[in-house]
């Protein structure tokens, strides 16, 4: 138990620099616009282990970002939002998010709505849009609220949503090879 513990913390720290490299370097980055898929290792992390690794892979992974490759002024209502986001993911994509770690997943269970479709939505316009448009207007207040929210919607978040509701199930299919790296099986 102990071995699988450290391996788990490991790959959990390899999803945490991956977050770190496709968030500040493969992402599309403007005052108040972020486009790009540093989602997947919170979603890789959230589908293999729950939303306590997944909370905290996505929260270690943006205040690290911004610690150390800082894109404007860190605020930390964004890693908070990122925490609730991998929570979300992980209530959601894990079959057993609060299991005791026993029991054997059952992963024909996840389905497309509401396993996929709700949290997508949730983080995506119940966190990412309403929320952290008011960090980001609190930032820079050469616009208000309502101007960032709306230049959010149009761009940001229509096309982040397609690509999470296609990229998603995609993510969800690699985890039996995952789980087996992860448990050291050959």
């Amino acid at each position: 138990m102990k071995n699988k513990n450290i391996r788990i913390l490991v790959f959990a720290a390899f999803l945490v620099a991956l977050e770190i490299v496709l968030n500040r370097f493969c992402s599309f980055n403007t005052m108040g616009l972020k486009i790009g898929v540093s989602f997947i290792p919170g979603i890789v992390a959230a589908g293999l282990f729950g939303p306590w690794v997944s909370a905290a892979v996505w929260g270690v992974g943006d205040f690290l970002g911004a610690v150390l490759f800082p894109i404007g002024t860190y605020h930390p209502g964004f890693t908070f939002c990122a925490v609730l986001m991998g929570i979300v993911n992980g209530i959601f994509l894990h079959p057993a998010p609060f299991g005791d770690g026993n029991r054997a997943p059952r992963w024909s269970q996840i389905r497309f709505f509401p396993n996929v479709v709700v949290p997508t939505i949730i983080n995506n316009l119940g966190i990412g849009l309403f929320i952290n448009t008011v960090w980001i207007s609190q930032l820079y207040t050469s616009k208000t609220y309502w101007a960032f929210f709306i230049s959010r919607l149009t761009t940001e978040y229509t096309v982040l949503i397609a690509l999470e509701l296609v990229l998603i199930p995609i993510l969800l299919t690699l985890r039996k090879p995952l789980m087996k790296i992860v448990n050291n099986h050959r």
